[in-house]
């Protein structure tokens, strides 16, 4: 029977190895320089253990949403290329620029804003985000030709550096894609006659890289795939020759023999059919465990699995283990790698009627972050 160390009450592994070899594996299949997205903490690994070992199986430059988790990665020591794309609106660069941060720009305000950051000896790097059909941000088509025209000209008296231009795909179809990535190649051309020959051109992410090889342009971004975790429905992580690096688990609390009929959790959900033992774990919707796979999700308990008996709840929730012998301190693994024997998150994931990417995601820092493999 696994356990967790000694007074720890849930814990999240993080294996930085995996994340190094998952990265290395993209790399050898996309034959492409990869930008590792390290975004929202590193999709809940941990942004900064993420980004170096994403460095170390060969990853060139490093993705965030955020100026400030850019920033976060510089002050952690990380010299690496940093791109940040998202950014509210009026915001200043000054910091960014001083700190070597390269921005996503989106519109003619950023640009003249990134602009503005400059100084006599130090131009901005910026990668020019295209609209090119999923509706979000990115330079709208009919705006183009002024913001390409404007980029060159500022790159040539030394404001800018037009490091890339990239955009984002909608993973519908490879039609859809397809059509997305003929769009972009318009824009490059256009961006092309007006001055603009960066060194970086970007638009597929871990689906796209994996799947649309004409989509790869000779730069990728990955994102979930380098966590270890597959972006298809119908493909798992190991049919992608990927591991999983974040393991999710804790230490049973409590165990209760209880009767027949006994209510279980708030509102009584489920109420028990027969004698059984009930095993408390103490994760819950705090913990990023989502409290919409109450009665489905399921957790790992000395080499059986358990559904949820009844809601989760804030901090916790309850299994049925039947005559099980299950005792305070057993380990409750939610998920992990499912070729060492542990479920998938995948399983959560369908079971709260969402993604893998959302559940690795949400999980809270009470559920400490520890590097290792289980």
């Amino acid at each position: 029977m696994s356990h967790l160390p000694a007074g720890v009450m849930r814990e999240t592994l993080i294996d930085t190895a995996a994340i190094t070899e998952n990265v290395r594996h993209l790399r050898r299949l996309t034959d492409s320089e990869v930008i590792a997205v390290v975004k929202a903490d590193g999709y809940g690994h941990g942004a900064v253990r993420s980004a170096i070992a994403a460095l170390a199986g060969g990853a060139t430059r490093l993705g965030v949403a955020d100026v400030s988790e850019a920033i976060a990665l510089r002050r952690a020591g990380i010299d690496a290329p940093i791109l940040a794309w998202l950014h509210a609106p009026g915001a200043s660069f000054v910091e960014a620029a001083g700190l070597g941060i390269e921005l996503g720009i989106s519109s003619f305000d950023q640009l003249v804003a990134a602009a503005s950051a400059a100084t006599a000896d130090r131009a901005v790097g910026v990668h020019l985000k295209v609209e090119t059909g999923l509706g979000r941000n990115g330079i709208a088509p009919p705006d183009a030709p002024v913001v390409f025209a404007e980029a060159a000209r500022l790159e040539r008296i030394g404001k800018l550096r037009v490091v890339g231009i990239f955009s984002h795909l909608s993973n519908t179809s490879a039609d859809d894609d397809r059509a997305a990535l003929s769009r972009f190649q318009e824009a490059l051309a256009l961006a092309a006659r007006l001055g603009l020959t960066p060194p970086l051109t970007h638009i597929a992410a871990s689906h796209a890289a994996i799947d649309l090889p004409e989509a790869r342009l000779g730069c990728v971004r990955i994102g979930i795939a380098m966590y270890g975790l597959s972006p298809f429905a119908d493909r798992s992580s190991a049919d992608l020759g990927l591991r999983p690096a974040m393991t999710l688990r804790a230490a049973v609390a409590a165990v209760r023999r209880v009767p027949a009929g006994q209510g279980v959790s708030y509102g009584y959900t489920h109420r028990t059919d027969a004698d059984t033992t009930l095993a408390l774990v103490p994760l819950g919707y705090a913990d990023g465990v989502p409290r919409a796979a109450s009665g489905s999700g399921a957790v790992r308990i000395g080499g059986e699995t358990f559904p949820v008996a009844g809601r989760i709840a804030m901090d916790q929730f309850v299994v049925d283990v039947g005559d099980h012998p299950i005792a305070v301190g057993d380990e409750a693994l939610l998920f992990g790698d499912p070729t060492l024997g542990a479920p998938p998150v995948e399983a959560w994931a369908d079971a709260a009627n969402t993604i893998n990417y959302e559940i690795v995601t949400r999980i809270g820092p009470r559920a400490v972050r520890r590097e290792g493999a289980r």
